[in-house]
């Protein structure tokens, strides 16, 4: 079953070495995202599955051990999913899967053997849903780490540039999120996230199926949109 989860935003603005000189502004959004990840030790899982999107080439599963790079962002920084030692895929991490193993390197974790599943955008609700409810079927004690963004079209410079749907959709999602709301998870507009280029429609809804009957409690961290984008790090414990 579900013991805990953490939500967290997947720029790899996240990581200093990529936003160089503006990497002060991610100063709270790193903060947060770090005390998400000690909620998930505090609840020694058995295991740890991160969820994150993907592109074709990153879809899938992740054995521990796969590497990633920042390297396609400017920055020669590599980075491991998991402990050394362990089976070493062919493949790459998918970006979203990188800065996620970037975190759970920087905060040391130790806690449970991890491992990755890079999910399409264009995943249908009840797959993502079904993919939740298998990967906690698969151990007693299984925490998630989840990976995305909500929209990028809150501004003008944002990557999607303004859209006056976003702020109430980022809304939203941050009320869901903060109020570990299943129900309201599993009913997003996947087409509006789709055109509000939210990265982390398919992730959260995994997460829905994951927590069925889990009875968790929320925590919303941290939200905002510091380059139209918007991030959000939540806890379900």
């Amino acid at each position: 079953m579900l013991v805990a989860a953490a939500v967290c935003p997947c720029p790899p603005l996240l990581v200093p070495d990529v936003a160089a000189g503006a990497a002060s502004e991610m100063d709270a959004a790193r903060a947060a995202c770090t005390d998400a990840l000690g909620v998930l030790a505090a609840a020694r899982p058995d295991r740890l599955v991160v969820v994150g999107p993907a592109g074709q080439s990153g879809r899938g599963p992740h054995p521990e051990g796969t590497r990633g790079s920042f390297r396609g962002f400017g920055v020669d920084l590599d980075v491991r999913l998991g402990r050394d030692g362990a089976a070493v895929s062919e493949r790459s991490l998918p970006p979203s899967l990188a800065v996620a193993a970037w975190l759970l390197e920087r905060t040391g974790w130790s806690d449970a053997p991890i491992e990755g599943l890079g999910v399409g955008e264009p995943l249908a609700a009840e797959r993502c849903i079904q993919a939740g409810r298998d990967i906690v079927a698969r151990a007693e004690r299984v925490a998630l780490l989840v990976m995305g963004d909500a929209s990028a079209c809150r501004t003008l410079k944002a990557p999607g540039y303004l859209d006056e749907r976003a702020a109430p959709f980022d809304a939203e999602i941050a009320r869901a999120l903060g109020a570990a709301d299943v129900s309201a998870l599993k009913a997003l507009d996947a087409e509006l996230a789709y055109e509000l280029k939210a990265s982390g429609r398919a992730p959260w809804q995994v997460l829905a199926g994951a927590a069925e009957g889990a009875d968790l409690d929320g925590a919303l961290l941290y939200e905002d949109a510091p380059y139209g984008v918007g991030y959000v790090v939540a806890t379900w414990s």
